[in-house]
């Protein structure tokens, strides 16, 4: 990718801009902003897509032929390196793009955000060229969605205590274990997985691989969910066998594979609405406390403004990541950040709409725009977790970006102690 200070585009920015245009406006029709009209349309309010599977199904294929397109166009890797297929231009370029689609009624990359967002780039930083070649084209264009098998019911935020293990097997591995609270299982292809590999030290006897969820052995079964959806699944794999070729660095360097992942992960989370930035819908939030009759309720006008500001605040925050960007500076906590800021506000708006629905959040009463946030009130709380938990995250911040001394860690358990 072109970086700040490098040699020009091939291609200048105004001419790419035109390009997108022509291809959107060839393909997609311009988005209308119908704006809101209350008691009009759906009111269901998610924080995660549980539609019912034929739906999904639909979507995913929208999805991934909206990949194949943008692929086909020259689009849909815009900033990757050209031998594996991509334009190798800059990330403003990429930045301007999505701005534009915006604009257009398209399927979206929501459904291939850990295919995108963290998968591929894990590949890219530490794959064999080998599985570059195979994996990289394939996951861009659409034809491969990836999902990620970190977590496990006795490892969750603690990955370095993986029990799942791969064990030589001639010239690849044989892989057993369990993993749990995985996205997008049941639509993947692939998936990256990460295994104890030996007895040695804490974070050095971990690998990674890349992992063919269609291979004999492995079994995908959904989690049901308190929202009553199922956005998630737990993963069974019993001696699935994975080449050599698609280990993900080195033998008992799975740790820094991982960090990879995770850096890329709290990033894609505080992006995507960056702490939240892309959540307040003012007009919907005062439409909801006009209809509610609760428009001189000081407590109800104090929750609203406190809301506003946390939102606003991580607004803010992105525009600063995003300048940093364009002056070629060095990435900083702006993903930590945001992804905290994102579960903050999240449990921000849980607080809002809880205080001023009361009991037409927990029961159906018929009116529009009530029990349709019951949805968003018992997915949120899993924003506090997905990533990396928020005391996992200020660690994080604290450590490496504040520089404050390392967490003391907890007493083992031994002879005398509980």
């Amino acid at each position: 990718m072109s970086e700040p200070g490098g040699s020009a585009p091939p291609i200048s920015l105004d001419e790419f801009v035109s390009e997108c245009r022509a291809f959107l406006d060839g393909s997609y029709e311009p988005k209308v902003d119908t704006g809101l009209r209350w008691g009009e349309g759906s009111d269901r309010v998610g924080v995660f897509e549980e539609p019912d599977p034929e739906e999904e199904q639909r979507r995913m294929r929208a999805v991934r032929e909206w990949r194949r397109r943008l692929f086909d166009a020259g689009l849909g890797w815009i900033t990757g390196p050209i031998r594996y297929g991509g334009r190798d231009l800059p990330l403003s370029y990429q930045r301007a793009f999505d701005r534009l689609a915006r604009g257009y009624d398209v399927p979206g990359n929501g459904p291939v955000t850990i295919t995108l967002g963290m998968v591929a780039p894990t590949i890219l930083a530490h794959g064999t060229e080998a599985a570059r070649n195979r994996y990289l084209a394939a996951l861009h264009r659409g034809d491969l969605v990836a999902c990620q098998l970190f977590s496990e019911p006795g490892a969750g935020s603690d990955l370095a205590s993986v029990s799942t293990t791969a064990t030589r097997d001639g010239d690849g591995w044989r892989i057993s274990g369990q993993k749990v609270w995985t996205s997008g299982a049941q639509h993947a292809d692939i998936g990256e997985v990460l295994c104890r590999t030996g007895e040695a030290p804490r974070h050095r006897n971990l690998t990674a691989f890349v992992i063919d969820m269609g291979a004999p052995g492995v079994e995908v079964r959904p989690l049901r969910q308190m929202t009553g959806g199922a956005a998630f699944n737990e993963v069974f794999l019993d001696s699935v066998w994975v080449p050599d070729e698609d280990r993900l660095g080195d033998i008992g360097a799975g740790w820094q594979v991982a960090l990879t992942t995770l850096r890329n992960e709290r990033s894609s989370i505080g992006s995507e609405s960056f702490g939240g930035a892309g959540l307040l819908d003012l007009e919907r939030f005062k439409a909801m406390v006009h209809h509610c009759g609760r428009r001189d309720d000081p407590l109800i006008r104090q929750h609203l403004a406190r809301l506003y500001c946390g939102i606003r605040a991580a607004k803010y925050m992105r525009q600063r990541a995003e300048a940093a960007r364009r002056r070629g500076l060095a990435a900083g906590p702006e993903g930590p950040l945001g992804k905290l800021a994102l579960a903050r506000n999240m449990a921000e708006i849980t607080a809002f709409v809880s205080a001023l629905l009361g009991p037409s959040l927990v029961a159906d009463s018929g009116r529009w725009g009530t029990y349709a946030w019951a949805n968003f009130v018992l997915g949120a709380p899993g924003y506090r977790l997905g990533g990396g938990t928020d005391e996992v995250i200020k660690n994080i911040i604290a450590e490496r970006a504040l520089g404050l001394p390392r967490e003391p860690a907890a007493p083992m358990a031994g002879p005398g102690r509980p």
